[in-house]
């Protein structure tokens, strides 16, 4: 880059970053924006794409009536008022027209009905009555593309594999940021650097529970999340929100990468506590299937049969009938040949384990489920065939416990503005944050598919528009010469 001034600052190319730049630009904002990674899209790119909006034109088109103020009224009753009322109803209030705002720009959303996360449309994304999660064509790095492609057009500087040490600030707020220890000034900065889901220490420190998984425990988040939100926070003295929080999704012990990868469990299977007893309903979403099974003490099991692991699809690493062998004969899996000797190798009642599964026979495969109801959810996923019974031994029992780490939620606290907020409750000068590097939108209680990245696009856009709107009350000098690494 040449010698020249900007007036906005983006830290991080995720979805929350391009979003900024590409806002800021809209208002007539000079933007820079640094990425630490190779590639642009952050965890962002490695998401479905699932975008949770109410009030939407896919909505209208399917017949939907839903609105800004159910979304509002869903999502704080789910996180039990444990949030700022005014940041939550700006975040439902933004995030229909920030959703139309990639439609414009190119993302596309299919008006008809999805029955997963993976299948462009309007799916059911967490447990709301009305459904929300819009699923876009070519899910997370889909979006990324249309979110580069109008940054670089809308004249952003994106400098690749550059990581920034620190703000620059004064008592006046901040004017820039350092890299290569080199100070490059601005009228505002955009914090989107991602969560601390790659730092163990961080994660000691702000989100505990992640650690209990101890070795299942494995990162779904981008490489960059690393915490530097934090850091940055911690230079200007910025309250932090959303500690202890995040989104842990249950699995399998022995799975140790995202389902993409991974593949998926059985569709025949059954969810047993200590007690050898059903708990939940097997497909509950993850905006409350961890703390079910965080209520049973943290030893929970699924159990499937032959034919459910013979079901299984070739292709993926982790569920495939092959693997399930081996984790039987390394010991790690528990096999048996009838539900009494797996219980006892589970350590449960044997004869509740044989009448939870009797029961469990006798209701699914003939569309029942009369206790957790989970013929809705099989409804909703758009099954057509009845569920197989678990008649066929041998039988297997694995560990089942939360142990995915998508994302963390404990960042710099921020307003309706997207402002970085200081200890005493006041706004810093010239600092904006979004996604996992602005917190208070991400709560106690993830609300469903699509909440992150929602709030990464829509405070996102928040941020850029509010940095832009911030230049002119102390633009920077000029830099020296850096050299740009896009590709």
């Amino acid at each position: 880059m040449d010698d020249q001034t900007w007036d906005v600052i983006i830290i991080g190319g995720g979805g929350a970053g391009l979003s900024a730049a590409v806002s800021a630009t809209e208002r007539g904002a000079s933007v820079l924006l640094f990425e630490a990674e190779e590639t642009l899209g952050g965890s962002t790119q490695l998401s479905a794409g699932l975008f949770t909006a109410a009030g939407t034109s896919v909505q209208a088109e399917l017949g939907v009536e839903d609105s800004p103020e159910k979304f509002f009224q869903h999502y704080m009753d789910l996180n039990r008022w444990l949030l700022k009322p005014g940041l939550i109803r700006a975040f439902c209030e933004s995030a229909g027209p920030a959703l139309e705002w990639l439609i414009s720009l190119g993302v596309e959303v299919p008006a008809h009905e999805s029955t997963n996360a993976h299948m462009p449309g309007l799916c059911q994304a967490g447990v709301e009555d009305l459904w929300r999660g819009h699923v876009p064509n070519g899910q997370g790095y889909g979006l990324v593309q249309v979110l580069e492609r109008a940054a670089r057009s809308a004249g952003v500087d994106i400098v690749l594999n550059t990581r920034v040490q620190s703000l620059l600030s004064d008592p006046h707020g901040v004017r820039g940021v350092v890299v290569d220890d080199e100070e490059i000034h601005c009228s505002a900065v955009v914090i989107a650097s991602g969560g601390f889901a790659r730092d163990r220490g961080l994660l000691e420190k702000y989100y505990p529970y992640a650690l209990r998984a101890a070795e299942s425990l494995f990162v779904a988040a981008g490489p960059g999340s690393r915490g530097d939100h934090l850091s940055f926070g911690e230079q200007v003295g910025a309250a932090v929100a959303g500690e202890g929080y995040g989104l842990m999704l249950p699995t399998a012990y022995f799975q140790s990468r995202h389902h993409w990868e991974a593949g998926f469990p059985p569709r025949s299977r059954i969810h047993v506590n200590s007690a050898g007893r059903r708990f939940m309903n097997e497909d509950a979403s993850y905006a409350v299937s961890p703390g079910l099974i965080d209520r049973q003490g943290g030893s929970t099991w699924m159990i499937f049969d032959e034919t459910a692991r013979e079901s299984l699809p070739g292709g993926y690493v982790d569920w495939n009938a092959d693997n399930i062998l081996a984790e039987v004969a390394a010991g790690r899996l528990l096999c048996a040949d009838s539900l009494a000797e797996l219980a006892e190798k589970m350590t449960v009642p044997a004869e509740a384990l044989e009448y939870t599964v009797a029961a469990w026979n006798e209701e699914l495969p003939a569309g029942e489920d009369p206790v957790f109801l989970r013929t809705d959810s099989l409804a909703a996923k758009g099954a057509s065939e009845p569920i197989a019974p678990l008649d066929t031994p041998p039988y297997y029992a694995a560990r089942y416990l939360p142990a995915e780490l998508v994302c963390t939620h404990a960042a710099p606290e921020i307003d309706a503005r997207a402002r970085v907020i200081d200890r005493y409750g006041r706004p810093v000068p010239g600092l904006f944050a979004a996604g996992e590097a602005g917190g208070g939108v991400l709560g106690s209680t993830y609300v469903g598919g699509g909440n992150a990245v929602a709030n990464a696009i829509t405070m996102g856009r928040t941020a850029g528009h509010s940095a832009a709107e911030h230049r002119g009350s102390g633009r920077g000098a000029s830099t020296e010469s850096l050299t740009e690494e896009t590709t």
